[in-house]
């Protein structure tokens, strides 16, 4: 890559929905960037979009009608892939052509989580990137959580040693459920809850058992167990709640998706000592709204983080009156009650601190911590953790098997 490193990343946006706002918020921490392009199906989205950057000062963006025009933009260097997740891999594919054909200047991509709905489809987005000479980052922001940044700093560097390294990481998110239909669609999303928010559970708690400094594939995968379940959502009354909200597209009481998911993941480290991931799932968790929960142990000591354990909470009596909304946590459940507020979203998630790192390394031709290398591994997870679920058995590694594998719920329409 010429010309770095430089003196600001100009980035264009693929996507113009809900983690697209995740991700400007997450921009107002992060020197050195310009959001100057976005591509959505959508006109008014993509001008809404546009509005929403002048607004919040973070450039001149423009609207593009499609894709080609914003990867060839001559004020674009760089790629964030934040549409849903059947479209991916024919994002890629338009990347990867332009830049091919010298009609892009692009140098660099990053793809939101997960990065593909099958290992298949992970493994030709990390080609397409190579072969194109992109520098490429997975956008896992949990990873960067600011409690997991400072847990894990602390916990390697007092408790880990002197007494040991970590040996057990659990992960945990919950919420009410999706915001738009596609997540609910077995085949467009690639799965349920465990394709939609066990790839952040696996890739966080890979990272806290990962010593600090250490490439992720130091810990090995040896064998992965999984359960999956339909708790909530093929109830009747909800299931009707879904075509209500979403059409007959979402078809609940036909072709439902997972809500519940549970993984056990036994690896090994580069001494041979045996580690534990636990992660659990759900769409069907009724509370203040999303709840991430997170722990690391070890031979003398433990950290715990919990989102809605907040230090900003509001009460609001059964006379306060108001629309429904968002606006004290994600996934907000209620209006009325005592209830934790998060007062940066964007930052405590991770968004700021992932943006940021992305944005330097792309400019300075550096290596991200995430790349398209850990997506396909965590997508190789999954995939692993389905398949154990499907046959009721454990699955060992490593599992060429699961290379054209698609999960049961996934299944139609492929």
């Amino acid at each position: 890559m010429t010309g770095l490193p430089r003196q600001r990343l100009r980035v264009g946006f693929v996507g113009s929905g809900f983690i697209a706002e995740f991700h400007l918020k997450g921009m107002l921490g992060v020197r050195n960037v310009d959001v100057t392009g976005v591509f959505s199906r959508k006109a008014e989205n993509r001008a809404r979009f546009a509005a929403r950057v002048a607004e919040l000062g973070l450039g001149d963006c423009s609207s593009h009608d499609n894709l080609e025009s914003l990867v060839n933009a001559g004020d674009v260097d760089a790629i964030w892939i934040l549409s849903p997740n059947y479209t991916r891999l024919d994002v890629m594919r338009t990347i990867h052509a332009e830049v091919k054909a010298g009609r892009s200047k692009v140098i660099a991509v990053a793809c939101e989580k997960p990065l593909a709905r099958t290992v298949a489809e992970a493994r030709e987005m990390l080609r397409l990137a190579e072969d194109a000479g992109l520098n490429h980052g997975y956008l896992e922001n949990q990873v960067f959580c600011t409690p997991v940044l400072r847990g894990k700093d602390i916990v390697w560097r007092r408790a880990a040693s002197t007494t040991g390294r970590p040996y057990l990481a659990r992960a945990a998110e919950e919420h009410s459920g999706p915001h738009e239909p596609w997540f609910w669609q077995g085949d467009k999303q690639g799965g349920g809850v465990l394709s939609d928010m066990m790839c952040h559970s696996v890739e966080v708690a890979r990272h806290l058992l990962t010593k600090p400094g250490a490439p992720r594939k130091s810990l090995t995968v040896k064998q992965v167990s999984g359960t999956v379940a339909t708790l909530k959502w093929t109830r009747p009354n909800y299931a009707e709640q879904l075509r209500k909200r979403f059409g007959a597209e979402v078809d609940y009481r036909n072709r439902p998706s997972e809500d519940f998911a549970r993984g056990t993941i036994l690896l090994e480290d580069e001494d041979g000592n045996e580690l534990v991931i636990e992660a659990t799932t759900s769409w069907a968790y009724v509370g203040a709204g999303l709840r991430i929960q997170l722990e690391l142990l070890g031979p003398e000591y433990a950290m715990e983080f919990n989102s809605l354990n907040t230090g900003l909470k509001i009460f609001m009596s059964r006379a306060v009156k108001g629309e429904e909304g968002e606006d004290l946590v994600e996934k907000q459940n209620a209006e009325q009650g005592l209830m934790p507020v998060l007062e940066d979203e964007a930052g405590v998630y991770g968004y700021t601190d992932e943006n940021r790192h992305m944005v330097e390394c792309f400019r300075k031709g550096e290596t991200p911590m995430e790349t398209f290398h850990d997506g396909l591994a965590v997508v190789e997870i999954l995939m692993g953790l389905y398949r154990s679920a499907e046959i009721n058995g454990t699955v060992s590694f490593p599992a060429p098997e699961l290379e054209n594998y698609v999960p049961p719920v996934a299944r139609r329409g492929a």
